[in-house]
C-alpha cells in the first residue's frame, strides 16, 4: 500500500486557496456565481480549485480513484468507486459556499483519503485563520501540528452546547427543534461548513452538531478528524458512518453519553 502523503497536502491547499480563492473572496464578479441546483450555489473558486487539487493529489497517489464535489455534480458515477476496495480522493474545493458567496469568513478547503470504504486520512485548511486540520487514522489528529484531544464534556442536556443545521428540514422539524432547544444550554443554525463546524467540537466550543445531508466530500475529512480526537459519529439511526452511505442524518458529539442525549431529546423533533 502507498505511503499516505500526510506532509504535502495542506501546503498545496494553502497555495491554491491563496491563488484561486482569496483573490475572490468579497470581490466576486457577474457570471462567476452559478445556481447548479436549486437552492446550492457553485463559484469560479470552487471550479478552479477543484481541477489544481484534483491535479496534485493524482500526483501524490495515482492508484486513487478522483472524486471532486463539482466534478461528482456533473458525472454522480463517480461515487461509486467508494464502495469498492479501491483508493479515493474526496475534495470539497470550497466548502461553505454560501458563506463565500455571501462575504462570510466560514468557508474551507478540504480533502480525505478513502480506502476499502473508510477515510484513512483528512486534510482541511481554514484560508482566512491559516489553520490547517490533519488526521490519520490510528495515528491522532492535529491542529497546526498540535495534537488535539476533546475537552471533557457536561453530561446534563441543560449544560449542552451544539448546532442543528435546518437548511434541508421540514417546517415541522424546524417548528419541533425550536421548541426541543429550550431544554439545551445553546442550539444554533450552525456555521453551514463542516470544515468549521467539526473543529469547534474538537476545540471545545460546542458539543454536538446535526446534520441532514451526507454528501461524502463535505463528512469524510471532518469526521475522521473528530474520531481521532476522541469524539462519536453516528447516523441518526445510530449506525456508523462511512463516505458511500445514503440516506439522511448525521450527529457527531463529544463522546458516546452526550450523542446518546441528544438524540434522545431532537429524536421527536428530526425522526
Amino acid at each position: 500500500m502507498p505511503a499516505i502523503p500526510t506532509d504535502d497536502i495542506i501546503p498545496a491547499l494553502a497555495a491554491i486557496a491563496d491563488e484561486v480563492i482569496l483573490p475572490r473572496f468579497q470581490a466576486l464578479h457577474d457570471g462567476e456565481v452559478e445556481e447548479k441546483s436549486p437552492g446550492e450555489l457553485v463559484t469560479i473558486a470552487d471550479r478552479e480549485a477543484e481541477v489544481r487539487v484534483a491535479d496534485v493529489l493524482r500526483g501524490l497517489r495515482p492508484d486513487a480513484t478522483v472524486i471532486g464535489e463539482e466534478a461528482a455534480a456533473a458525472d454522480p458515477g463517480l461515487l461509486n468507486a467508494l464502495k469498492t476496495d479501491g483508493a479515493c480522493w474526496l475534495i470539497d474545493p470550497l466548502d461553505g459556499t454560501q458563506n463565500f458567496v455571501n462575504g462570510r469568513p466560514e468557508f474551507a478547503v478540504m480533502v480525505a483519503l478513502v480506502e476499502a470504504g473508510h477515510t484513512v486520512a483528512s486534510w482541511m485548511w481554514s484560508p482566512l485563520d491559516r489553520v490547517g486540520y490533519v488526521a490519520e487514522r490510528g495515528a491522532g489528529a492535529f491542529r497546526n501540528g498540535v495534537r488535539q484531544h476533546i475537552p471533557p464534556a457536561p453530561n446534563t442536556v441543560s449544560e449542552l452546547r451544539g448546532a442543528v443545521l435546518g437548511k434541508f428540514l421540514t417546517p415541522r422539524q424546524r417548528t419541533s427543534t425550536a421548541e426541543a432547544a429550550t431544554r439545551f444550554r445553546k442550539i444554533g443554525p450552525g456555521q453551514y461548513c463542516a470544515g468549521v463546524e467539526y473543529p469547534l467540537i474538537v476545540a471545545g466550543s460546542q458539543e454536538f452538531v446535526r446534520f441532514h445531508r451526507l454528501l461524502p466530500w463535505d463528512h469524510a475529512p471532518g469526521t475522521l478528524y473528530m474520531e481521532e480526537a476522541g469524539g462519536y459519529i453516528r447516523r441518526w439511526d445510530g449506525t456508523p458512518y462511512s463516505p458511500g452511505t445514503n440516506g439522511t442524518g448525521l450527529l457527531a458529539a463529544t463522546d458516546e453519553t452526550v450523542w446518546r442525549l441528544v438524540r434522545g431529546e431532537l429524536g421527536r423533533a428530526l425522526d
